[in-house]
This record gives C-alpha cells, structure tokens and sequence, in this order.
C-alpha cells in the first residue's frame, strides 16, 4: 500500500503554539469549558459525520475541508496544530492516507483518542493485495463509525449520550438506504467492466459489483505521482477506443496529463465520465454526497 503524499512541514513557530494549545485546551477526554465536545477530523467527510450526530453538542474543525484542494498535497500548520493540541477526539482515516495526524498528535502531546477508521473496517486483511484506503466509499464501514463515534461522544458528555444515540440511530438509517440502493443496482448490473483514474470509489464500485478493469500500473502510478508505464498508459487508453467498459470514474481533485488524455480519450469514445471525489462538495453532507455518486454512476451506466 502506498504512503499517501500528505506532507507536514511545521512553520515556525507551531510547535511553541502547539505547547500553548496543550496547556489551554482540553484534549483529556473532558468536554471543553464551553460544553461542546472538541472535535478534529482529518477531512470534512468524517468531519461531517460527527456534526450529524452531535449537532450542536461538538465543535468540528475538518482539516481537509476544500473541495478544490489537493488531498495528497496537505500542509499543516500552527493553527491546525492547535487544533489538535485541543481536541476532545480525533478521527484520521489510517492506512497511510493521512499520516499527518499521526504527526500532529505526537507534536501536540495530546491525550485525545483517536479512531482509526481503515483499523475499524476490518478491511485491511494484510497480505500481498494492494489494499484501497478510500475506505469513506464503504457504507458498512461508516455505520461502524457512526455507532463508535456515538459511543465516544456519550464518554465525554453523558448527559447527551440519549441524543448522541437517537442521531446515531437516524444517521445509520440513512447509511442503510444507501446500501440498500447499492445492492439492488447489483441485480442489474453486477459484473459489468468500469475504469477509474484512481481508486477512490472502489469499495461503491464493489459494492453495485462492478468490474474494474483498468490497469493496475496505470492506477497505481496515477496514486503515487508517478509517471505512468507507456504500456499500462495504452492499454487503459484501449479501454475507451475499444468501448469495453461502462464509464470513467475520474478523480476530480487530482489530475496529470495522463489523467486528462484517458478521460479526453472517454469523452471522445462517448463513454460517460463520472466525477468523484475525496471531500465534501460545498454544501453537501455525507449522506447527500454519496447519494450524488450513487445517482451519477447510475445515470452512467444506464447509457
């Protein structure tokens, strides 16, 4: 699995801020002096979860949170480090997708939990298999999440806990629907062949049972920044003069000139392109997100 390309470099003066925060802030499992529970999420879509679930109960501060950012190309700095330095909870994707809130709770000397969510799928089996990390495409692995997130917010401010619980119960409902609409799109369309320029919605694709087809080199290049194989370049390029596969899931938030001659050579083909990306458009939540994607990959395959 690759290291994504997340970088941290602390400006001058954060990690003197950063000591300030710690003393100042709560980040001991103790909700802040004002009530609300301090939250820091690596990108607004867990982000956007925990303010679902406690409302007006929890301050949420999403440090990916830009829906023109690059997410591979990730800066912190002193304010996000105080950030940190004060959270109640933080939530960090793992897996390598953001190892920059490993650094910034180790130079903040927080003692907030943190939930992992690629630990709390379960879907990293090890081995030899390239293992996806765009986990926040997998709805079971959200309802895990909303029920822990639920759980630890009820730790720190018991006297919400019913509240934190009846949103956790109607958020999951939601989730439910999503896997419902997944699963009955797999009766039609199970097994039919679709490419992406990056894995990000790989466990959706899964989930409808669609088959991935695009080169493994040319995917895994494109994650990386590398350049891409001339090889693995035209065959990925044949999938469209070829008409073989459905659509093109194209990464909306990243782009390279490899990038933009497979999906040029889509549009071209008459292949439908399907934009995706890896944080909340502005103005949606989770749930409208990905209610989004359902509809567009829908729409595309029914072409």
């Amino acid at each position: 699995m690759q290291q994504r390309l997340l970088v941290l470099p602390l400006v001058a003066g954060a990690a003197a801020l950063a000591l300030t925060g710690c003393a100042a802030g709560s980040g001991s499992g103790d909700a802040s002096s004002d009530g609300t529970i301090q939250v820091v999420a690596s990108t607004n879509v867990y982000g956007s979860l925990v303010e679902s679930i406690g409302g007006e109960h929890v301050s949420v501060t999403s440090l990916l949170d830009d829906p023109s950012q690059d997410p591979h190309s990730f800066e912190a700095s002193a304010k996000t480090q105080l950030a940190v330095s004060k959270a109640d909870l933080l939530i960090e994707n793992g897996g390598g997708y953001d190892d920059f809130m490993t650094t910034l709770a180790d130079a903040s000397n927080t003692k907030a939990d943190t939930i992992n969510v690629v630990q709390l799928s379960g879907l990293d089996k090890g081995g030899d298999t390239e293992f996806n990390e765009h986990v926040f495409y997998d709805y079971p692995t959200m309802v895990k999440l909303v029920d822990d997130v639920a759980t630890r917010l009820g730790d720190l401010d018991g006297a919400d806990k019913n509240t934190f619980e009846a949103n956790a119960k109607t958020l999951t409902g939601k989730l439910e629907q999503l896997e419902s609409q997944t699963a009955s799109l797999k009766t039609k369309y199970d097994g039919e062949e679709v490419a992406y320029t990056e894995p990000v919605p790989g466990y959706l694709f899964d989930a409808i049972g669609l088959d991935n087809v695009t080169p493994e080199k040319f995917s895994e290049a494109i994650e990386e920044g590398d350049d891409v194989p001339p090889a693995a370049l035209n065959d990925t390029l044949e999938l469209f003069s070829q008409k073989s596969v459905k659509l093109l899931a194209y990464n909306e938030q990243t782009s390279s000139p490899e990038t933009e001659q497979v999906k040029k050579a889509a549009d071209q083909a008459g292949v439908p392109v399907v934009g995706v990306t890896e944080t909340l458009p502005k103005g949606e939540d989770y749930v409208s997100w990905q209610q989004a994607n359902i509809d567009a990959v829908t729409a595309a395959l029914a072409k």
